[in-house]
């Protein structure tokens, strides 16, 4: 699949209709390893320019979504290639939507306990049809070795086709990339503020703001202000130097091209390109 290097992140500009039709044919041909679905926004690349560790999780991605529309927009004007906005939100109800004909299954993995029943029961209520085969909700610390494994068990004794991880940014990647060869066959979507956004603790931006490329206003003048200045301030503000200094040839930003996409953890082969 083809890639737009945004400071050494290779995303894949990608539509709905595409989207669906890899994780068809991931979940009719399972194959015993799981898929990971990254929807990676300015905060993510931000983030990746420090944690080498983070930006080969992404770059690791079966699919790495453009989740900001000034992403899908320059997308769409520079490189001439159709795009969607691919957010974790908007993934999960049309996935739960296009369950109605698939009978794709699903697991919530993340949020408080109240957050992610209320998820749950959201989306119950707004797709009888969907199928939640299980849900956790794990404590605000490390989890035992056993404790892990009996979570990694249930989700396997399960199979899901759709596991939905919200840990927040970067937690819910480093569970992804220690879980993703241990779970079988199911598709890891690093799903950020969509348990909060579907639970109720935090209100989602109306569409014509999500679609106008100013949901990170809307949220940072909400009740989360104190949570999210940094990011959007500082980091934004890291991401567009950076952006600025790669765009004018300034400096460079190779991608980690990953060499062997089905080995298991540990033997990933990285290379600069």
């Amino acid at each position: 699949m083809n890639e737009v290097n945004f400071l050494g992140i290779g995303m894949n500009p990608v539509t709905y209709q595409e989207l669906f039709k890899k994780i068809d044919g991931w979940i009719a041909n399972k194959q015993g390893r799981s898929y990971h679905i990254a929807c990676v926004n300015a905060y993510n690349i931000a983030l990746s320019l420090s944690n080498e560790r983070l930006k080969r999780i992404y770059n690791s991605a079966d699919i790495v979504g453009a989740d900001g529309m000034p992403f899908v927009r320059w997308i769409r004007r520079i490189n001439g290639q159709a795009c969607d906005r691919i957010a974790a939100p908007d993934t999960i109800l049309q996935l739960a939507e296009h369950a109605k004909t698939t009978n794709y299954t699903f697991y919530l993995y993340g949020g408080d306990p109240k957050v992610c029943v209320k998820m749950k029961e959201y989306l119950e209520d707004k797709f009888p049809h969907i199928n939640i085969v299980g849900y956790y909700s794990p404590p605000f610390r490390e989890l035992t070795a056993e404790e892990d494994q009996a979570i990694v068990d249930e989700i396997n004794r399960l199979a899901p086709d759709i596991v939905c991880v919200g840990l927040g940014t970067p937690k819910q990647d480093y569970w992804i990339d220690e879980h993703l060869f241990k779970i079988k066959g199911s598709v890891l979507i690093a799903s950020g503020a969509t348990f909060d956004f579907f639970g109720g603790r935090i209100k989602m931006a109306p569409d014509w703001i999500r679609k106008s490329g100013f949901e990170w206003m809307y949220r940072l003048l909400g009740k989360d202000f104190k949570r999210l200045w940094k990011r959007y301030t500082v980091m934004y503000a890291v991401f567009s130097f950076n952006f600025m200094l790669q765009q004018s040839g300034l400096a460079k930003y190779p991608l980690l091209t990953r060499k062997h996409p089905e080995s298991p953890k540990g033997q990933d082969i990285f290379v600069s390109s």
